[in-house]
């Protein structure tokens, strides 16, 4: 095993080597699939060039909404787990395993990124690098490049079938531009698909528990014998996160800014309307990404406490999101062409020509990881796709709930080798991916074997 572990780190290092050599930053990544996109549009699906370019640009600006949704995702769950509650939960927790077993704290930190990304793959992303140097200071002898392994599971394993599951979470939202595309374009689904029928179907709960369970024994397992690489005090309280003094308001503005009441008046007006929803309409049909977002901006605003502790825990946030912002209407000119130009159909068309109502599901499940090493957006690259898998799926007579689901685990597991959203956990730790792809990479396949198995049982009914 120990050969084996060496192996792979080995290819991973050089993996790492030739991505950070030729794979240059994902919104130029996003341009050349807008190229890639206009051709197959002009040659395969046979659209004209002016249509192409009118189809792109009727997409750029049609996303917008969406990708504000996003953006509040990102920004309320950063608000959530930097703020000081949070900074002493995680102390707190890093004290429970025993600094002489290393195993029980990769495995802690494991399980607190899988329940973390299973609720908010955002808040995953910043809570899981927040805790690393906690873990890691109060167990010295665990190998940091494991625990940061560990730290990334969630983002590998039940992010997109969780709570905050981009891609159904986009087909449970009313006006969605699956159900409810541009003008002029015939919408792929004829109805929304509630999270009853996805996120909270038998399969993927199931699923779920047995991918987490297959990934927290990896991390016990690879936890080295001997030889750990460790962390020196010094190194250890360079990385460790601080928080800024509070001071007394000190002018009137300041006084109004702290006042919690505005706080309470704002979580009343968020929550209620939700609460309503619920109680009237119940969970499955209210939870949508706007409920979820309500959510998490609850979470944020009581754990902030105060005007000034909000405002500022949103701007720091806001640097998070920045990506969502400058690619979202790209790629959405993207859905554009795909849409607007018949590549949705012709691309779909070659699916059906490949699959079968059987092997269907794992083609989309291979698919998607493919694509998400080169786009690393569960739900901008979920608008790229459902053009031409919806339409293939319906053509072999499986089902909505089928594909997007294992479109969801194929965007899940190849994260372990994508290291786009690993960028904070390695800022933090000041590591860099080739250091833990060796783990990252072994543990992916590992997983990649549950999940092709998964997918030859999944009904294409569900």
């Amino acid at each position: 095993m120990s050969s084996l572990i060496r192996l792979v780190g080995d290819l991973g290092e050089t993996l790492s080597r030739f991505t950070q050599r030729w794979i240059p930053d994902s919104w130029v990544v996003c341009m050349l699939l807008t190229v890639l996109a206009m051709v197959l549009a002009i040659f395969g699906a046979g659209a004209g060039p002016n249509e192409t370019v009118l189809a792109w640009g009727g997409g750029m600006w049609s996303l917008l909404e969406l990708a504000m949704q996003f953006t509040i995702a990102m920004i309320a769950a950063h608000a959530c787990v930097s703020s000081r509650p949070a900074y002493r939960f995680l102390d707190w927790l890093a004290s429970r395993p025993d600094p002489n077993k290393p195993v029980q704290a990769v495995v802690l930190l494991g399980a607190y990124s899988i329940v973390i990304a299973y609720m908010n793959w955002a808040a995953s992303v910043v809570a899981s690098a927040l805790f690393v140097p906690f873990i890691a200071k109060r167990n010295p002898k665990a190998d940091i490049r494991l625990l940061i392994a560990a730290g990334y599971l969630g983002l590998g394993t039940v992010w997109h079938g969780g709570l905050s599951g981009s891609a159904p979470l986009i087909l449970a939202t009313p006006g969605n531009p699956i159900t409810t595309p541009p003008p002029g374009t015939e919408p792929l689904l004829d109805r929304i698909l509630p999270v009853t029928e996805t996120l909270f179907n038998s399969f993927n709960l199931i699923y779920l528990l047995i991918i987490s369970a297959v990934a927290l024994m990896m991390v016990a397992i690879l936890h080295p014998r001997k030889n750990a690489r460790v962390l020196t005090e010094d190194e250890l309280n360079a990385i460790m996160p601080t928080l800024a003094d509070e001071t007394d308001p000190a002018t009137p503005a300041a006084h109004i800014e702290s006042f919690r009441g505005w706080i309470v008046m704002a979580v009343i007006l968020v929550g209620y309307p939700l609460g309503h929803s619920i109680t009237t309409q119940g969970f499955g049909a209210s939870w949508t990404i706007n409920a979820y977002n309500a959510v998490f901006l609850i979470g944020a605003m009581l754990l902030q406490g105060t005007p000034a502790n909000l405002v500022k825990a949103f701007g720091n946030g806001a640097r998070t999101a920045s990506g969502v912002i400058l690619q979202f209407p790209f790629y959405a000119g993207i859905f554009g062409v795909i849409n607007g130009t018949g590549l949705g159909d012709w691309l779909g068309g070659l699916f059906v020509q490949v699959a079968t109502t059987d092997t269907y599901p794992l083609i989309v499940y291979l698919y998607s990881g493919v694509v998400n090493i080169f786009v690393p957006s569960g739900g901008s690259k979920w608008l790229i796709e459902a053009p031409y898998l919806l339409p293939a799926a319906r053509e072999l007579a499986v089902s909505p709930t089928t594909t997007v689901l294992a479109y969801a685990y194929g965007d899940s597991t190849s994260n372990l080798i994508q290291p786009f959203w690993a960028i904070p956990i390695l800022t933090v730790t000041r590591m860099k991916f080739g250091d833990v792809l060796g783990y990252t990479g072994l543990i992916a396949l590992v997983l990649f074997a549950v999940t092709v198995i998964a997918m030859l049982l999944i009904p294409a009914t569900l």
